[in-house]
C-alpha cells in the first residue's frame, strides 16, 4: 500500500531533474501581443490553441506586465534585470552596450552561455539594431527575417503614410511569412542542439505587430461581420490628465477617431486576431518540434511578450501608455519543478524572468537584480507575493499595478487611480477622491526612488519634462500646455 501511494505521489508531482543535471530553456518572445490570447481572455474571440496548451502544462501568470511599453526598453529591461528608471533607456534607441548604466551588464543569454549553455537566438529577442552584430550576445545567430508591408496599401487610412500601418489578407502560403521562417530556425537549433550540453535557444516572433498581414485562411477564422470590438467608453479621457497625451503626443498608430472616420476599427481588429492566430501556430509546430526532439521532459519554456497594445480603448492603438491595455502581457512558465494547470494572480514583472531562470538553472551572474525570482510562484501559484509590477514610460512617469489597484504618477504629480476589481476597463478615475488619499501614500511608496533621465542618445518616442520651467518636449519638438491634442 505504500509502495502504491508513493508511486502515485510521484505520477501526481512535477518532474524534478537529476541533482546536478541543468535543464534545457527555450525562449518564446512575441512581439506586441497583449492579453488577447484564450486562457487569459482578454478577448472573447481569441483562439490561440497552442499558447493555451502550454499554459495548461505549466503556470500561467494573469497579472503579468511589463517594464515599459515600448520594444526597446521592454527588452533591455528584461534582458539586463534593470529597469528602464535605472538605465535611462526609454525609446528605440541607444541600445544596451552604448549606455553607462549597462555596456557591461551581464545578460541573460550571456549568463547562460558562462554557465556552459550552447546558445541560439532568431527572430526578434533584443530590438532591432540594439546590439551591433557580432556582439557576443549569443552563441549563435539565426535569421531574423522582418515583416513586411504589402506591395499595395491594404488599409484604407488618411494621413498615414507609413508602410507598416497597415493590416490584411496577404498570400496564399504560410512558409512566405517572418514568423513561419522564425519558427523554422528555432527547430533546425533544436534539431542540432549538442545532446552533451544543456541549451538555451530564444526565438522572438514577430506577430502581432504592425503590418499586421497573414495568408486569407487565418483571416477566415474570423469573418469580419462576426467581429467583437472591445468595450470602450466614449468621454473615457475626460478624467485622465492632459500629460497622459504627451506619452504618446504624436505616433504613426492612428487614433481610434481614425480608424472610425476610415472604416477601419473592425478590420484592424479582425487583422489582430488573425495574425496573433497565426503566429500561435508557428508556437505549435516549436513546441511539437521539441516533444519530438526527446528533450521536453528536461526543458523549461518560458513564452512571453514585451507589452500590449491598444485597439480601440482609451481612443487609441498602439503602445506607449501606462494603462492595462499596454503593460499586461501573456507570461507562461512551464516544465520540470514547475507546477501544472496552475493560475498565479499576483502582480509580476517581465523583469522577474532573469531572476527566475538563473535560480532554476543555477546560474551564477553577477547582476543587482531589481526583479525577484517567481520560483515561490511556480512551485505553488497561491503563494503570496510582496511586490506590485512598475511599468514606466519616459522618465518619471510610472504606474504600479497590485492584484486590485493601478496607480499612476505623472512626471508633472497629476495622478490617475483605478479599482481594477469594480472597473477593469479604468473608465473611472478616482485619483481625485479625498477618501482614497492614504491608499494613494501606500501605492506612491513603490514608485522607483530615483528615475533617470534618457541615457546620452535616446531618441525615438522620447519624451521629456523639466520641472523647473515646465518645458515637455516630444521627439525633439516642445509642446505648448495650450497645444491642440492631435486628433489622428
Amino acid at each position: 500500500m505504500l509502495r502504491r501511494f508513493f508511486l502515485l505521489l510521484t505520477l501526481l508531482l512535477p518532474p524534478l531533474l537529476c541533482a546536478g543535471e541543468r535543464p534545457n530553456v527555450l525562449f518564446i518572445a512575441v512581439d506586441d501581443l497583449n492579453d488577447w490570447i484564450g486562457c487569459v481572455k482578454g478577448h472573447p474571440q481569441a483562439r490561440t490553441p497552442n499558447i493555451d496548451a502550454l499554459a495548461a502544462r505549466g503556470t500561467l501568470f494573469t497579472n503579468a506586465h511589463c517594464q515599459a511599453a515600448l520594444c526597446n526598453p521592454s527588452r533591455a529591461s528584461l534582458l539586463t534585470g534593470l529597469r528602464p528608471s535605472t538605465t535611462g533607456i526609454y525609446g528605440l534607441a541607444p541600445g544596451i552596450r552604448d549606455v553607462e548604466a549597462t555596456k557591461n551588464t551581464v545578460s541573460l543569454p550571456q549568463a547562460f552561455m558562462s554557465a556552459g549553455y550552447t546558445t541560439f537566438a532568431c527572430g526578434k529577442i533584443y530590438h532591432d539594431g540594439s546590439v551591433k552584430q557580432g556582439t557576443a550576445e549569443f552563441a549563435k545567430l539565426g535569421p531574423a527575417p522582418g515583416l513586411k508591408a504589402p506591395p499595395q496599401r491594404i488599409a484604407k487610412l488618411t494621413g498615414k503614410p507609413i508602410a507598416p500601418m497597415d493590416w490584411g489578407a496577404v498570400g496564399e502560403s504560410d512558409e512566405e511569412n517572418a514568423d513561419y521562417k522564425i519558427a523554422s530556425a528555432a527547430i533546425e537549433a533544436l534539431q542540432s542542439a549538442p545532446a552533451d550540453k544543456p541549451f538555451f535557444i530564444a526565438c522572438g516572433f514577430r506577430l502581432p505587430h504592425v503590418p499586421c498581414v497573414a495568408p486569407k485562411k487565418w483571416f477566415d477564422l474570423f469573418p469580419e461581420d462576426k467581429i467583437e470590438l472591445p468595450r470602450i467608453m466614449e468621454d473615457d479621457r475626460s478624467d485622465t490628465p492632459r500629460f497622459s497625451w504627451y506619452l504618446h503626443w504624436s505616433l504613426p498608430e492612428p487614433r481610434l477617431q481614425t480608424l472610425r472616420n476610415c472604416g477601419e476599427w473592425k478590420s484592424l481588429v479582425r487583422a489582430y486576431l488573425a495574425t496573433t492566430s497565426f503566429m500561435d501556430a508557428q508556437v505549435g509546430r516549436l513546441l511539437d518540434a521539441l516533444k519530438q526532439s526527446g528533450r521536453a521532459d528536461n526543458t523549461i519554456v518560458v513564452l512571453w511578450s514585451d507589452h500590449g497594445w491598444h485597439l480601440g480603448e482609451k481612443a487609441i492603438t498602439g503602445k506607449n501608455t501606462l494603462w492595462e491595455r499596454a503593460t499586461r502581457v501573456p507570461l507562461i512558465f512551464a516544465g520540470p519543478g514547475i507546477s501544472q494547470n496552475a493560475r498565479c494572480n499576483r502582480p509580476v514583472e517581465l523583469l522577474d524572468i532573469y531572476p527566475t531562470l538563473s535560480e532554476l538553472c543555477s546560474l551564477q551572474a553577477k547582476v543587482a537584480f531589481e526583479g525577484h525570482s517567481l520560483l515561490p510562484q511556480l512551485k505553488d501559484a497561491s503563494a503570496p507575493r510582496e511586490w506590485p509590477a512598475i511599468t514606466t514610460s519616459n522618465h518619471d512617469n510610472h504606474s504600479v499595478r497590485t492584484e486590485r489597484w493601478r496607480y499612476i504618477r505623472y512626471a508633472d504629480g497629476s495622478e490617475e487611480l483605478y479599482d481594477i476589481a469594480a472597473d477593469p476597463n479604468e473608465w473611472n478615475n478616482i485619483a481625485a477622491d479625498a477618501k482614497n488619499s492614504s491608499l494613494k501614500d501606500e501605492l506612491r511608496k513603490w514608485l522607483p526612488k530615483s528615475s533617470a533621465k534618457p541615457a546620452p542618445g535616446s531618441k525615438h518616442r522620447v519624451l521629456t519634462y523639466d520641472a523647473a520651467t515646465g518645458e515637455i518636449v516630444w521627439e525633439g519638438k516642445p509642446i505648448g500646455k495650450d497645444d491642440a491634442v492631435p486628433e489622428d
